[in-house]
């Protein structure tokens, strides 16, 4: 795909495809509302701006059939030049064209602040990429950023005051009425202020002052740590590092480059530590759930620095926003050189497309971020569960087994899967030593008490125990399907049908589409003497993506009835019909 179609298609699908709702009769239309325009949707929820650009989209991928539905959409509601000129705008700025936005940054005292101010960051933003600091500065200085995005303004403001010459202003004493989250980042960017214009003894004391108020806060030891090693205090440095907790991340990355002599970190420039800042605030918007505000101050921060480590969460964002194609295709930016970050974009897709039933597509991906970190615990477990889901089982286990997971201190976690993949190959005492070694290990965790359990009573050899173990599970996770499932399977393995009737009913309104859970209902409403709804139901899971033994078991069932069909299997020498617990248990 060329850079200008991608651009499209991105743009396309952030407009018109936000939260993945697609028409089953016709061409997606848009549902996300709010956006950075104030409306971007009308009534119906379809946009002129979004329609133009999909039927652009389309063009290009020779869709003309489904293009010219769009652009008719488009004339039917298209509502004036200033109107799409507004759209424009929202589509630069949610797709990362800063340039194009700030051209293009709307004006008007009829207008929203939300998308005023919008613009004026964008301006502000843009002029500062092109190295017109003065100019950005003037502008800040003349009329503040107003709400809602005055936090990111603030953020980035003190750096482009350093870079204007304006040192008095950036290293203005940090507001008395600030938030205590923007005034504690706010005093911490004073620190790296402090540092950059070489005041190293006043950084020493503002750096030191962070981390006594707030020492778990890692990312306030690394930038103390990384401060000590350029002042040539390796071992004061060290102490910073290994002050709290679990090293992790950059803090980890510090203990590395100090074990192995290495060279400080190099002083970020004024232009970096301005990304940087925008990455807060969009990570400040993410907490706040406005994730188009943080779609926006990222693509601005990628403008100024072109950090993986933005593009990665930018990604994560436009996921969380729904926008599983835009996702994809910027987590596609990141690049190999980089390979921890390279390895987590790769996953990411990999994730995306499981989601989107592309789980072939999805494994090779995840052996993309493998070949890219070899020895990354979390790669190989993320590529065993998929694997788990495209059912190569000796495949995930041979990774589960592998001296990278198989450790002296492995987690439950690993230990859960690895249970799962042994009892998914028939190797039934193995898959519950594992699972009993991860329930010992997190003996609270739903997921496991539900595995477990369900294999106990399924099997019929401790259906007591496991019944109360599912209860206990229900308990934790009430609005789980699968494990509400595994309460009612428990109940009718136990002889109580009209409890289990009422159960398994709750679960397929949870999961309607899941025929193992349909297909225990039709047990239960055979038990009771409701026979017609049995065979409606055991019908239904013919429609479903059911495995080949559900489908077996539902089409014997409706040939010949439960009652015979049990006694079928029992006469073969099965016993009674063992189902897998599956891995949505």
């Amino acid at each position: 795909m060329s850079d200008r179609l991608k651009s499209f298609a991105l743009a396309g699908a952030i407009l018109a495809l936000a939260g993945g709702a697609v028409a089953d009769d016709g061409p997606p239309r848009i549902t996300l509302q709010p956006d950075l325009s104030g409306r971007l949707a009308d009534a119906e929820g379809r946009s002129a701006y979004g329609l133009f650009l999909a039927g652009r989209s389309a063009v290009g991928a020779g869709e003309t059939a489904l293009a010219a539905d769009y652009f008719g959409q488009v004339a039917d509601i298209a509502d004036g030049e200033a109107r799409v000129r507004q759209q424009a705008f929202t589509a630069a700025l949610l797709t990362g064209d800063v340039a194009q936005a700030a051209a293009t940054a709307p004006t008007g005292d009829e207008l929203p602040p939300v998308l005023i101010e919008a613009g004026r960051l964008a301006t502000v933003v843009h002029a500062f990429a092109e190295g017109r600091a003065r100019d950005a500065h003037r502008q800040l200085q003349a009329a503040p950023i107003a709400e809602p995005h005055a936090r990111a303004a603030r953020f980035i403001a003190p750096w482009i005051a350093a870079a204007a010459g304006d040192w008095d202003t950036a290293l203005a004493p940090v507001e008395a009425g600030s938030d205590a989250r923007t005034a504690v980042f706010a005093r911490f960017q004073r620190a790296q202020l402090l540092e950059a214009r070489g005041r190293r003894s006043e950084a020493d004391a503002a750096y030191a002052e962070l981390v006594a108020a707030s020492p778990d806060i890692a990312l306030f030891r690394s930038a103390y740590g990384a401060f000590l090693e350029r002042t040539r205090r390796r071992d004061a440095a060290l102490a910073v590092y290994q002050a709290e907790g679990r090293p992790q991340g950059r803090v980890e990355e510090g203990i590395e480059r100090l074990s192995r002599n290495g060279r400080p970190p190099a002083l970020p420039g004024l232009r970096e530590r301005a990304g940087a800042a925008l990455t807060a605030a969009a990570t400040a918007a993410i907490g706040d759930r406005a994730y188009e505000f943080a779609i926006a101050y990222l693509h601005m921060s990628l403008a100024l620095n072109d950090d993986e480590g933005a593009r990665l969460l930018l990604g994560q964002t436009l996921t969380e926003a729904g926008m599983s194609l835009p996702a994809r295709l910027v987590y596609a930016e990141v690049s190999p050189d980089q390979p921890e970050f390279y390895a987590q974009a790769r996953m990411a897709i990999a994730y995306n497309l499981e989601a989107a039933g592309e789980a072939d597509a999805a494994v090779a991906e995840a052996r993309r971020a493998l070949a890219a970190t070899p020895d990354a615990a979390a790669t190989h477990y993320g590529l065993a569960g998929l694997l788990m889901q495209t059912e190569q089982f000796d495949a995930a286990l041979e990774l589960l087994n592998g001296p990278v997971l198989n450790t002296a201190n492995q987690g439950p976690d690993v230990r859960f899967l690895r249970g799962a993949a042994y009892e998914s190959v028939g190797r039934g005492p193995e898959a519950e030593a594992e699972l009993w070694a991860a329930l010992q290990a997190a003996p609270n965790d739903p997921n496991i008490l539900n595995y477990l359990g369900y294999l106990w009573v399924d099997r019929g050899g401790r259906v007591e125990e496991g019944a109360e173990m599912i209860a206990r599970a229900f308990a934790a996770a009430p609005d789980n399907g699968n494990i509400q499932d595994s309460l009612g399977w428990a109940q009718y393995r136990q002889g109580q049908y009209e409890a289990a009737v009422q159960t398994l009913e709750g679960a397929v309104a949870k999961e309607p589409a899941n025929a193992e859970i349909v297909g225990h209902l039709a047990d239960a409403y055979w038990q009771v003497g409701r026979r017609r709804e049995a065979g409606f139901l055991w019908s239904r899971v013919l429609t479903l993506d059911a495995d080949e033994d559900q489908r077996a078991a539902a089409e014997a069932k409706l040939e010949v009835g439960l009652d015979a069909y049990e006694a079928r299997i029992e006469a073969a020498g099965g016993g009674a019909p063992v189902q897998t617990a599956g891995m949505d248990r």
